[in-house]
């Protein structure tokens, strides 16, 4: 059998033109290269803002972050911020790291999104915002998500890190919140080697997220800004910090690498949608496994199992079999995340059983996709399980 890995490169000789010259020119802090990434990527996404960063976890934690230092309506320590228990770590880590409860409710099995059903139960007079995950590539059910954000003046933030290039009524998602961040790790859809983006509409927000990148000082801000009345002495400027921010710029080899790459997006997402059309047909009636049901536009991050109950198959032998065929594959992200060690950590609470979430993490499994065509091996995977018992 053909082996399928959980990620390949999407680069060419564009990309490492682009690195040598970086070295060429010998600067590899962030600089223009780096500005013209976040121009190309807010052009994009039709979005008036964009931040790159050096992670996803790090535009995480830059959009909380940003939300603590706005003048008017900042996110306090002791607000509580709704999620669903099905996310990356670093969706909850700065949420605490900000002295903020998390909220956790379950998600909706055939999407894995947050099940938006469950979100209105979980409001109280602390309730702040909704930190929103769009899982695997599939857009969530934000337009009922933002309406309850509108109902109960609440902050909606999308973690895209997962989703760049969905879509819902022909808009990208990771535009529909206050902020939405983005990831260019190696196994996403685009890579910059290491790499994040946070988005917003907020000019504001924007210029706190430029301070807070580099090391909290005024240096990145125009002369007129939201923030500051900027000093007549430009040296003044050079070392002056307004806010408690961190180091998270990225390398300047990374922007050049995201402005070949952005070129590519159209068609990776293409191709991406091509393989899970592949795969939908050949596992939307399997009698051993669920797979993700696509709210509007999915750009297909990878391939979810999820074991039936009625099923007889136990994931250690379907992972075994896979094994052996060279199937690379990966827990649904954290499964269910208030049975991960790390929760006696975080401030939270739990609204309602996780029956959803704890189906994932006891039965799921993920395969990659990809920008290539890989719909030979999907054909061959779904043969070795058609007829098992």
């Amino acid at each position: 059998m053909q082996g399928l890995p959980l990620a390949c490169s999407s680069w060419d000789e564009k990309e490492i033109a682009a690195i040598e010259h970086i070295i060429a020119k010998d600067r590899y802090t962030m600089g223009e290269h780096v500005a013209q990434f976040e121009q190309d990527f807010a052009r994009f996404f039709k979005i008036p803002y964009a931040v790159m960063v050096n992670s996803g976890s790090s535009a995480n934690l830059l959009a909380i972050a940003a939300l603590c230092f706005k003048k008017h309506r900042p996110l306090t320590p002791g607000d509580e911020v709704i999620v669903p228990s099905l996310s990356w770590s670093t969706t909850y880590y700065p949420v605490t790291q900000y002295g903020m409860k998390l909220v956790f409710v379950d998600i909706d099995l055939e999407t894995l999104n947050i099940n938006p059903d469950l979100i209105e139960a979980a409001i109280t007079s602390k309730t702040r915002a909704i930190f929103v995950p769009n899982i695997l590539g599939n857009p969530a059910d934000l337009l009922k998500i933002k309406a309850l954000c509108a109902r109960y003046d609440l902050y909606l933030i999308e973690d895209n890190c997962e989703s760049m290039g969905a879509k819902l009524q022909e808009q990208y998602v990771g535009t529909y919140g206050t902020l939405g961040t983005f990831s260019c790790f190696f196994s996403h859809h685009i890579s910059t080697m290491e790499g994040g983006v946070v988005v917003t509409h907020d000019k504001e927000l924007y210029q706190i997220l430029l301070s807070l990148r580099a090391h909290g000082w005024t240096r990145q801000l125009p002369e007129d800004n939201l923030l500051c009345a900027k000093a007549e002495d430009p040296f003044y400027e050079l070392f002056r910090f307004i806010l408690p921010g961190y180091n998270l710029r990225p390398l300047e080899m990374s922007g050049a690498i995201g402005v070949e790459q952005l070129k590519k997006l159209a068609q990776i997402i293409k191709v991406r949608r091509e393989n899970a059309q592949c795969f939908v047909e050949l596992f939307k009636h399997h009698p051993h496994f669920i797979i993700q049901k696509e709210n509007g536009e999915s750009s297909w991050f990878g391939f979810s199992l999820i074991i039936r109950p009625e099923s007889p198959l136990k994931r250690e032998q379907v992972l075994a079999k896979l094994k052996e065929h060279d199937v690379e594959i990966r827990p649904i992200i954290s499964g269910n995340f208030l049975r991960q060690p790390v929760i006696r950590y975080l401030n939270h609470r739990v609204v309602g059983v996780h029956h959803h979430a704890d189906r994932v993490h006891d039965y799921g499994f993920f395969m990659g996709n990809h920008q290539i065509d890989i719909r030979k091996p999907l054909e061959i995977i779904a043969k070795v399980w058609l007829n098992y018992d």
